[in-house]
């Protein structure tokens, strides 16, 4: 796969089971978009809720810079992140204390999961993310 195929709009649906308070769910959409050449925007909306609870408004962003085996991605701030693979795999991020394990599966594209598995000393939960391409111009899903 290349990862130009990661560009454009995608529908997420995320569920958090976290050992140590409620558990949430996320729905919403990303669209990753060029913003320069090898820079690419990664910004996600939706609804967040916990146990039972409200729904709010939530939202990331991240900078994405591809090469021809993935692409690391970067706060927004610059800061170094991770890296997707783009054949699937693990991948860690350390934050002192935390630690950030993530593995992608891309087996059912263009529908594909981001699973983190997060632990610390006041962190232990895992959050499992389903992303489904949408198509540009209906906004259907394609997988």
């Amino acid at each position: 796969m290349k990862a130009e195929a990661f560009l454009g709009r995608w529908r997420i649906t995320r569920e958090i089971e976290d050992r140590l308070g409620p558990d949430a769910r996320f729905d919403g959409e990303a669209v990753i978009s060029e913003t320069a050449p090898g820079r690419w925007l990664y910004h996600e909306t939706g609804r967040l809720g916990f146990g039972t609870g409200p729904l709010f408004e939530a939202e990331r962003r991240y900078v994405w810079a591809p090469d021809a085996t993935g692409i690391e991605v970067f706060f927004e701030d610059g800061r170094a992140f991770h890296r997707i693979p783009l054949a699937g795999g693990a991948d860690r991020h350390h934050c002192d204390p935390d630690l950030y394990d993530v593995t992608y599966d891309f087996t059912a594209w263009p529908q594909c999961w981001a699973i983190w598995t997060v632990s610390g000393p006041r962190k232990s939960y895992v959050m499992r993310s389903r992303y489904r391409q949408q198509d540009l111009q209906s906004g259907a899903s394609r997988g």
